[in-house]
C-alpha cells in the first residue's frame, strides 16, 4: 500500500520498530477504542438528559472537540490524553444532537447507532475474510471521494448563511436518498483504511501510545456514519454535518501516519 504520494506514506511513528518503546498491540487498539467508545457514550447520555444546557454543550463539544482532534492528529504522542478528552467532548455533541432528532423523529436515535454498529461489524468482516483489499488504489479513490463530500458540505454550510441550499444533498426523496446512501458507503469504506492502518501499526511494532490516535481514528469515522446516514423528511442541516476536520496534512516525520492524517483531516469536517 506504498505510494509516492507523501500523503499516503506510512509515517516514523507507525513503520519504524522503536527500539526501547512498548510497542503497540492489537488488542491494545481494541481496549482503548472501547475506552473512548465508553466515555463517549457517557458523554451522550449527560448530553440527553440536560436538554436544557444543550446549546453550551453543543458549542463547547464541537469547538473543544475540534482543538483535541488537531492536537491528537498532528502531535500524536499526546493521543493518550487528547483521544479520551475528544471523545468525552464528541460524546457531548452526539447527545445534543440526538435528543433533538430524537424529539422530533422518534426512534432515529437507536436506528443510528444500531446502523453504525451494523456497518462496523459487516466491515470489519470483509477486512478480516479479506474479500476486500485495501490496495492504493482504494486509499486514493476512499480518500479522494471523502474529500469531495467534505467539500460538498463545506459548500452547502456557507451557501446556507445566503439561503441557499445544495439541490439534493438534504432532501428525502430517491436521489437525496441515493446520495446519502453513496456518502454512507464511502464513509464505510474509510473503516477499512482505520483496519489496515491498525494492522500496519501493530506488524510495525509502532509505539504504545499509537494504540490512542488509531482508537480516535475509528471513533471519528464511526460518529462520522450516522451523521450522514439518509435524513428522514426535513431532517439534515449544515449543524448535522458540523464536525471536524481532523487533519487535513500529512503530519510532520515521526508523529504519525499521514495516511491516517488525512483521513481524518477530511472526515472530521464532513
Amino acid at each position: 500500500m506504498e505510494t509516492s504520494n507523501p500523503m499516503l506514506k506510512r509515517e516514523a511513528a507507525l513503520s519504524r520498530d522503536w527500539a526501547g518503546a512498548e510497542s503497540m498491540t492489537l488488542q491494545g487498539v481494541i481496549n482503548k477504542t472501547g475506552i473512548l467508545l465508553l466515555l463517549c457514550f457517557v458523554a451522550a447520555a449527560y448530553a440527553w438528559t440536560h436538554p436544557e444546557i444543550r446549546g453550551p454543550l453543543l458549542i463547547v463539544g464541537l469547538i473543544g472537540g475540534l482543538i483535541a482532534c488537531l492536537v491528537g492528529t498532528f502531535k500524536p504522542t499526546t493521543s493518550p490524553i487528547a483521544a479520551p478528552i475528544y471523545a468525552v467532548l464528541e460524546g457531548l455533541v452526539l447527545g445534543a444532537i440526538s435528543q433533538i432528532f430524537e424529539a422530533r423523529y422518534p426512534g432515529i436515535a437507536v436506528n443510528a447507532m444500531l446502523l453504525t454498529f451494523g456497518v462496523l461489524g459487516i466491515m470489519l468482516g470483509l477486512y478480516t475474510t479479506r474479500t476486500i483489499r485495501v490496495t492504493s488504489g482504494l486509499v486514493k479513490g476512499v480518500m479522494a471521494a471523502t474529500g469531495a463530500v467534505a467539500l460538498v458540505y463545506v459548500a452547502d454550510i456557507v451557501l446556507g448563511f445566503f439561503g441557499i441550499r445544495v439541490p439534493f444533498l438534504n432532501a428525502s426523496g430517491p436521489i437525496g436518498i441515493g446520495i446519502s446512501l453513496v456518502i454512507v458507503g464511502i464513509a464505510a469504506f474509510n473503516l477499512l483504511i482505520d483496519f489496515a492502518v491498525i494492522e500496519d501499526g501493530v506488524r510495525n511494532r509502532s509505539p504504545r501510545y499509537m494504540e490512542w490516535y488509531c482508537g480516535m481514528a475509528l471513533l471519528i469515522t464511526l460518529v462520522w456514519l450516522p451523521r450522514i446516514a439518509p435524513p428522514p423528511v426535513e431532517a439534515a442541516g449544515p449543524g448535522l454535518v458540523l464536525r471536524r476536520l481532523g487533519k487535513c496534512r500529512a503530519p510532520t516525520a515521526g508523529t504519525g501516519s499521514p495516511l491516517l492524517g488525512a483521513k481524518l483531516a477530511i472526515t472530521s469536517l464532513s
